[in-house]
């Protein structure tokens, strides 16, 4: 007797926009440590470190905006399927 083919599982489709407030959350914490130690930074030339992370924390808004909007299409596919 033949065996039926493996059934695949469904692809993971979570929120996604916790996601991008982790990350958003993330470089806002990592900004506010390095912001303790912004002597050091300056004097050993890293002091561009504190922009990357602003930089990190401000690109995290139009990741919301994308984010929110795959969010919106899951629930009207899971609504319509």
């Amino acid at each position: 007797m033949p065996t039926p083919p493996p059934r695949h599982p469904e692809p993971l489709d979570p929120p996604m926009v916790p996601f991008a407030l982790a990350g958003m959350a993330a470089w806002a914490v990592a900004g506010l440590v390095l912001l303790l130690f912004r002597d050091r930074l300056a004097a050993s030339g890293h002091e561009n470190w504190l922009w990357i992370c602003l930089a990190g924390f401000l690109w995290g808004f139009p990741g919301l905006a994308v984010m929110m909007r795959h969010d919106a299409n899951r629930r009207r596919r899971r609504a319509a399927g």
